[in-house]
């Protein structure tokens, strides 16, 4: 979910054309539960194939990706989460918990024939399996496009790879990249123009947009430090916030105290006593430079066997995505 840094974040519109030759380092785990949970039945159910395997996550990495690789000329790296941070697995726990509430309303809502309510509960009881993920890193590598296994969390060795320069940006909705390092953030890659938010029935306009690190946190007078300093009053993945301080109370604090340890004591004394384990998690994350980036031309009769032999795409449809690849990239 990460922390929303919306509210302070320097945010400067882009179109996906100045994006162009740029590598991303994609957040692979977010973008397939995005999938998940937005490509559905009517009633809620994911695709899936005749044997029971689920393959929204698969139609939504086939068509998005070939898209923004054949109309933008995007160059896509995938990054996917390895094992989670100790502090996470206790949030995971609880994830768990909020899901299986989700799934009971769900089944509720079917049982009673509500479908836009059941729908509205389905896109938020998505599991992504260890084989599910598989599934989309064999699609990923038939196509051509490179993905990167990272030994812990997922952005923040996205963010690694583009300190490095391995990538030009990580590409996430999240803004935790910005915590881990990344000196770019570009959010909202994609061609749609629309976010659908089912459960809550609407739909917002999606323009992509870029965060420099360097210029946001130069307009916020705080460093790297702080930023994490501010996200742990508000709250991460790692811990719950302090009730009552978003971001512009913390930033107001941070630049008026300096470090968490010099709160006043009313404040001080709600903070996490895991503050400093969590500094670390963001500061000094486990990443690795062991990983290769490479595109390659699609293995065209490799992605016919997969998803129309294996997971009865069309293959009419899979050919369309398929020949996208295959053709030079638009010219705009």
């Amino acid at each position: 979910m990460g922390v929303n840094l919306a509210p302070i974040a320097l945010r400067e519109e882009s179109t996906l054309e100045a994006l162009r030759d740029r590598v991303l380092a994609v957040d692979g785990n977010a973008e397939l539960y995005q999938f998940l949970a937005l490509i559905r039945q009517p009633d809620g159910t994911p695709l899936r194939d005749s044997r029971g395997n689920v393959t929204s996550h698969l139609v939504g990495l086939l068509y998005r990706s070939t898209r923004l690789v054949s109309e933008h000329g995007a160059r896509l790296v995938f990054v996917f989460d390895g094992k989670p941070p100790r502090l996470k697995r206790e949030v995971l726990a609880g994830r768990r918990r909020l899901r299986e509430r989700y799934e009971r309303e769900y089944r509720e809502a079917r049982a009673r024939g509500d479908l836009a309510e059941a729908y509205s509960k389905a896109v938020m009881t998505s599991r992504l399996t260890p084989s599910m993920t598989e599934d989309a890193k064999r699609l990923l590598a038939l196509l051509g496009i490179p993905f990167v296994q990272a030994p812990g969390e997922g952005e923040a060795q996205a963010a690694h790879m583009a300190s490095w320069g391995d990538a030009w940006a990580v590409g996430s909705k999240d803004f935790d990249s910005l915590l881990f390092g990344a000196p770019r953030l570009v959010r909202f890659v994609t061609f749609t123009g629309r976010e659908r938010l089912p459960s809550k029935g609407i739909s917002r306009p999606l323009v992509p947009e870029i965060i420099h690190a360097g210029r946001m946190l130069d307009k916020l007078g705080i460093s790297r430090e702080q930023l994490v300093d501010l996200a742990i009053l508000m709250g991460t993945d790692f811990n719950p916030g302090i009730r009552g301080i978003g971001p512009k109370t913390a930033l107001n604090l941070l630049k008026k105290h300096g470090r968490l340890e010099d709160l006043p004591a009313e404040v001080g004394r709600k903070v996490t006593e895991r503050y400093e384990e969590i500094r670390d998690v963001f500061l000094r994350p486990e990443v690795t430079d062991d990983y290769g980036i490479s595109f390659e031309e699609p293995d065209e009769e490799g992605v016919y066997r997969f998803l129309c032999e294996e997971r009865d795409f069309s293959r009419q449809r899979v050919k369309t995505a398929v020949q996208r690849l295959k053709a030079p990239p638009r010219k705009r």
